[in-house]
């Protein structure tokens, strides 16, 4: 099975790329975690928005229709889903084929602060339900005090959080498994 995963940070250290960084080493045999670099895609346009998508979401969109699952690691920015990440969506909701359709998703993040983007998650949560992904409910994996967690590259190191990580992979798959079944 192969997971696309989307960081909602563009941060060199960013705590929500070590979880996915984590989530490589972690992932359940048979499961293979690449993460999309969404630092190319432009800012939306309606105007570009016709057969000649730019370059990075032309490439971006090849990936998700390639994946088989995806996986999502966002921030909180003002209670909800940072820009950077919901940009990003918004132009690849727009490629011909509803390329998320059907697609199994699972989503995490880390903050520093004391609920661990529990608002972004459930933002972000709406947004793939209209996209008709299909959400994993549970296992969650809400990151708080994520400073304290994380190295100075922004690598988990909280072996508490990492069997977390393991388990909502191995929950992906399953639910993989079901709707492809």
């Amino acid at each position: 099975m192969n997971v696309l995963a989307f960081s909602g940070s563009l941060r060199q250290a960013s705590f929500n790329s070590g979880l996915i960084r984590a989530a490589k080493e972690l992932a359940p045999e048979g499961v293979r975690v690449e993460q999309a670099d969404i630092s190319a895609v432009p800012l939306y346009n309606g105007d570009e928005d016709g057969n000649n998508k730019p370059a990075a979401v032309a490439h971006l969109a090849q990936k998700i229709i390639k994946a088989d699952a995806l996986l999502f690691a966002t921030p909180e920015y003002n209670y909800s889903i940072p820009g950077v990440l919901k940009n990003a969506i918004d132009w690849l909701s727009r490629v011909e084929g509803s390329i998320f359709a059907g697609k199994p998703a699972a989503i995490m993040g880390a903050s520093m602060g004391g609920m661990g983007t529990s608002r972004s998650q459930y933002h972000l949560r709406q947004v793939l339900v209209y996209l008709d992904v299909h959400p994993l409910n549970k296992p969650e994996v809400f990151v708080s005090a994520a400073h304290q967690k994380c190295d100075e590259s922004g690598n988990l190191t909280d072996e508490k959080t990492r069997e977390m990580i393991a388990k909502q992979l191995q929950a992906l798959k399953e639910w993989h498994d079901t709707l492809k079944g």
